[in-house]
């Protein structure tokens, strides 16, 4: 529909794609630059929630260096930090009853919260990521930035020459049918000296620039973990601010990596959530019901106990590290934050590396704009600066963390990075070149699980789940969930795999029903979609295509 109407546009001098830590960062940090030049700048942040932060889903520990350098009187401005990190517990979990706790010797030193050399500023603090995003974006307003929630980022706009000028917004009122509904609004096109994209993992627009200006040439294919999140309410008694836990094991098997965390927040809540790494190689797993099962184990259990579950997500991880960055300039434009994967897993964070691969991105544009350039280059500083920060060499020190786990297991993968971190990074480099969706063994081979029923208490059900999230699409419209092939589902990956999209997704979009004929039949209920982009990373056929649906569309995530 792009082609067949006229558009109208607005110019400014940057455009950023996505209201996530490392856009609004870069937003921030261009506008200050601009008003200590006493400079005119136009910036247009465009973010596809509903609002700020609507979209945002993370554990989270926060390691503030980052915010430090952007605002160093974040405390006074009243920036939502108000729970240090106290206590570090790190567990193994044996089997479904036992847990041990490792010594605080043997914790890598990455995993330490609390006024260790893990944590650079002193302390870390357990936060709610979207609230850290809404407090941001109100910095970015009063800083002069113009912000446009419910508005996606549908299609990168190009000159004759290849060079990225902008982007186009999604189309708002067209039905399912492909064809306008009243109401219909085009999408504008906002085009821009400069254009950072800032999606998220596997941001579907950072997909198809890594692909046509080939930036992972000579990079490990990209990895990926699902994390999936709650937050719960409980009872004062189980509850202590600033307790963190963390622990691998048990529910998952010694073939599938991952791990759990439990974070005791402000306003007497937890947030407890399940990474599961997809390398996974068995078909038949369901990532959501292993986390379901997970809460039952008594480490969890006492905390949950007594409590209410009031809201749960679901969001893919770029986690492949330094090995996996894809170059991150083109003509035109930049990719930051997790739309590269800046993620140091070794930590299990990655807001403040996101956050710093932002300011690096505004201090390099601010540079060029200031120095008369009109647009379009490709800013190859922007290189030198990354590379000379302290975020990029946490990334290489922790190069081998992922793929020592994949090649040699949890736990001895797990000693090959406590001993590299200790050394600084000096181990031989370990690669995995093996892309997550070509890891899946065939049904015939896989083990089936019998996943225990939910109890209403501690385990939920998929449709409860997503009720949680708050997720809303308008039903009249597209897909968003395309299949490059219609018949691939059924015709290859029911046989093959039992069709593993039934389990993979952590909000049962996808199902194999019975059709009208007695056939098996592929639906997509693309309305329960939380843009977690797990299918289009695990599908073994990458068949499928996430694309950015109707603005304002997908989670309403409070306080996550």
């Amino acid at each position: 529909m792009a082609e067949q109407v006229e558009r109208e546009h607005m110019d400014f001098d940057v455009v950023i794609v996505g209201a996530g830590p490392s856009g609004l960062a870069a937003a921030c940090r261009l506008m200050q630059q601009a008003n200590e030049a006493e400079r005119e700048l136009s910036v247009c942040v465009v973010e596809k929630g509903s609002e700020v932060g609507a979209h945002i889903l993370s554990g989270a520990i926060f390691e503030p260096r980052a915010l430090d350098e952007l605002f160093p009187d974040w405390a006074e401005r009243g920036a939502p930090l108000n729970t240090p990190a106290i206590r570090d517990e790190v567990y193994l979990l044996k089997d479904d009853s036992s847990a041990r706790k490792l010594p605080n010797a043997l914790v890598p030193k990455t995993m330490h919260n609390v006024g260790t050399p893990g944590a650079e500023s002193g302390r870390n603090y357990v936060i709610s990521a979207g609230n850290l995003c809404r407090w941001l974006g109100e910095q970015a307003e009063e800083l002069g930035v113009e912000t446009f929630p419910g508005f996606a980022a549908q299609e990168v706009l190009y000159d004759e020459g290849g060079t990225v000028r902008g982007i186009i917004t999604g189309d708002m009122g067209v039905g399912a049918d492909g064809e306008p509904k009243d109401g219909y609004m085009p999408g504008m096109e906002l085009r821009a000296k400069y254009t950072l994209f800032a999606e998220g993992a596997r941001g579907h627009l950072g997909k198809r620039l890594i692909e046509r200006f080939d930036l992972a040439k000579g990079r490990d294919p990209q990895h990926y973990a699902i994390g999936f999140k709650e937050l719960w309410d409980v009872p004062a008694e189980r509850h202590e601010p600033g307790l963190v836990l963390h622990g691998s094991g048990w529910p998952l098997d010694k073939e599938t990596h991952g791990g759990f965390f439990l974070y005791h927040g402000e306003n007497q809540q937890v947030m407890v959530g399940l990474i599961v790494d997809l390398a996974y190689s068995n078909p038949y797993l369901s990532p959501f019901d292993e986390f379901q099962r997970l809460k039952h184990h008594p480490l969890l259990k006492q905390y949950l106990e007594g409590g209410s579950r009031v809201a749960y997500g679901a969001r893919a991880i770029t986690k492949g590290g330094i090995n996996c960055l894809p170059k991150m300039t083109f003509p035109g434009g930049l990719l930051i934050g997790c739309d590269a994967g800046t993620l140091n897993f070794a930590k299990i964070k990655g807001l403040h590396t996101a956050m710093k691969s932002g300011l690096v991105a505004a201090e390099t544009v601010f540079e060029a704009i200031q120095g008369g350039d009109e647009g379009g280059q490709e800013l190859t500083s922007f290189t030198t600066r990354w590379e000379r920060s302290w975020a990029y060499r946490e990334l290489r020190e922790a190069a081998n963390f992922g793929p020592a786990i994949h090649k040699y297991g949890t736990v001895m993968g797990g000693a090959y990075n406590f001993i590299d971190q200790w050394l600084g990074g000096k181990l031989p480099a370990v690669h995995d070149t093996t892309p997550d969706h070509a890891k899946l063994e065939q049904a015939a081979q896989g083990r089936k699980i019998d996943y225990p029923k939910p109890d209403g208490k501690l385990s939920f059900d998929k449709p409860s789940s997503v009720f949680l999230s708050n997720t809303n699409h308008e039903e009249d419209q597209p897909s968003h969930l395309r299949l490059k092939d219609p018949a691939v589902p059924i015709r290859d990956n029911l046989p093959t795999f039992d069709e593993p999209a039934q389990r993979y997704c952590p909000v049962g979009v996808y199902e194999v029903i019975e059709g009208d004929d007695g056939q098996p039949k592929f639906q997509i209920n693309f309305q329960n979609c939380i843009h977690c982009k797990t299918c289009d990373i695990k599908d073994p056929a990458q068949n499928i295509e996430w694309v950015a649906p109707e603005g304002g569309g997908g989670p309403n995530y409070p306080n996550m």
